[in-house]
């Protein structure tokens, strides 16, 4: 079955957004991880749950 050109399309687009997506959050997350493994802050508590946040709820969500 030969992919047509909004198939194309869309297999561009998706690979262009995950790209785009994997540079912003290693900019931004890398900075915080160090940050987060070198302080002994009082915001490290909240900063590590904000981050964490993406783990916990998908579970959360479907219910487990």
């Amino acid at each position: 079955m030969p992919l047509g050109s909004a198939d194309i399309a869309a297999i561009w687009l998706t690979l262009k957004l995950a790209s785009l997506t994997t540079v912003i959050l290693l900019i931004i997350g890398t900075p915080i991880a160090l940050w987060l493994a070198r302080t002994d802050s009082w915001l490290k508590g909240p900063i590590g749950a904000v981050v964490a946040l993406p783990l916990v709820l998908p579970p959360t969500v479907i219910g487990f």
